[in-house]
């Protein structure tokens, strides 16, 4: 009967398998084609899939050492450094020492025991040891309890919380794509003038539209490029900085004017375009670097530690941000795009990771950002572009709203379901009134 579920050791229903490392010094061993995990790229994921790692082995390298090549789906989760973090692998790969995947018996449903070990996280915590490092060894999964409903109800819970993340996943594919294509562009018009090549080489026709280059925009180019400070440049455009396109820190909030409720955005839950959450704090309380006042439009670039990529475009109204933030407002609203796309170019990322300094603190002064320098297209060409990308940077922020209703959601019920607090039926019901 729900809420009168067993709870069983972990070991009782699925065997804990630790990674291994094939020996550095024997090159062969490494940049096969076998994916090779760490506790760093399982920290790393944002979703419920593992994909991307940094290193591959070889067949070498995971015949002579103890790594496991273990199949799509296998569960896996980081034992020292960030312990805890959880994914399944996206596709098979081997793992190092730092991690231990964990294979069911026949009791336990795969899926669902990636949300039992999700809902009992906390209880985990204190079976760790470690003064510097928090670990986890095998001997954990000897006192770590999870529930074991019967099968059925594993498969509809498991059925359940995966399409929530389902949704989640798909909309951070697409945000991807989006993002992609709006990168893209403004690389091929902006960084490459790939327009003006193409007239220049006779592959653009007047009257003919090629990859996003519509016949409509084709006297917007020039058939000439030129010499400046920044290398060639399309004849009539200028060099400029960001400085042109937006003002820096506009506004700041005092003690007078600061709002009662403060949503604010600190760099830790920024990542590459992502705010991944906001918190609310009164303002008594509110942390001392929330005084960033944000608006929509506005382009946010962490200043501290800038190679981590804390930095995102706003479309929501009542945010704060941290002083950590620099922040480009736009001088008119057909800059918004290009300022957050020149301003967050991965080259330029890079750049400013190099000019931060600092030992505890790596960072650099907002003034940096805004000196970087970018060339300046005629106002009709940053108009088009506006159009081009604006809704896909949009579509963007409306999917990272879904995915965090989405995710608020889950995490609600996670904890009521794998309990048996509620009835699947009963979650099934809430999530078609929700059109879920």
């Amino acid at each position: 009967m729900a809420g009168e579920w067993p709870n069983v050791e972990i070991s009782h229903v699925a065997t804990p398998i630790i990674g291994g490392t094939p020996s550095r010094s024997v090159a062969e061993y490494w940049g096969g084609d076998i994916p090779w995990a760490t506790a760093k790229d399982v920290a790393a994921v944002s979703g419920r899939y593992l994909e991307h790692v940094e290193e591959c082995i070889s067949e070498e390298g995971l015949k002579n050492s103890a790594a496991k090549l273990l199949p799509k789906g296998t569960i896996v989760i980081t034992a020292r450094g960030t312990v805890g973090a959880l994914a399944q692998l996206g596709r098979a790969m081997a793992f190092n020492q730092t991690c231990y995947a964990l294979l069911p018996t026949d009791a336990l449903d795969n899926d669902f025991l990636f949300y039992a070990l999700k809902g009992t996280l906390a209880e985990m915590r204190a079976l760790t040891y470690g003064t510097i490092f928090e670990t986890i060894t095998t001997q954990t999964f000897d006192h770590w309890l999870i529930p074991l409903p019967p099968l059925p109800e594993q498969h509809a819970i498991a059925h359940i919380l995966g399409t929530l993340d389902d949704k989640i996943e798909l909309n951070r594919r697409m945000s991807q794509t989006l993002e992609a294509m709006a990168r893209a562009l403004f690389k091929s018009w902006f960084v490459d003038f790939e327009p003006v090549r193409a007239k220049l080489a006779g592959r653009w026709q007047r009257g003919q539209s090629l990859p996003g280059l519509p016949a409509h925009l084709y006297d917007l180019f020039p058939d000439r490029l030129v010499d400046s400070e920044l290398g060639e440049i399309p004849e009539g455009w200028e060099v400029a900085t960001l400085a042109d396109f937006a003002t820096l820190n506009p506004e700041v909030w005092t003690q007078e004017t600061r709002p009662a409720l403060i949503n604010y955005v600190d760099l830790s839950n920024t990542k590459w375009g992502r705010i991944e959450t906001a918190t609310s704090y009164e303002a008594t309380s509110a942390p001392s670097r929330a005084q960033r006042v944000l608006r929509p439009g506005d382009t946010i670039v962490g200043t501290v530690r800038p190679g981590n990529g804390s930095y995102a475009l706003i479309f929501e109204h009542g945010l704060t941000g941290s002083t950590g933030f620099a922040v480009l407002r736009p001088r008119t609203a057909h800059y918004v795009e290009f300022v957050y796309l020149a301003a967050t170019e991965p080259e330029n990322i890079e750049t400013l990771a190099h000019l931060a300094d600092g030992a505890a603190y790596p960072a650099v002064r907002p003034q940096v950002l805004v000196a970087t320098p970018v060339v300046r297209p005629p106002d009709e060409v940053s108009v088009w572009f506006s159009q081009a990308t604006g809704p896909m940077l949009a579509r963007i922020s409306q999917s990272e709203r879904e995915s965090r209703t989405l995710a608020a959601l889950r995490d609600a019920l996670l904890p009521k379901l794998i309990s048996g607090e509620i009835r699947v039926m009963d979650a099934e019901r809430f999530l078609m009134e929700r059109g879920l």
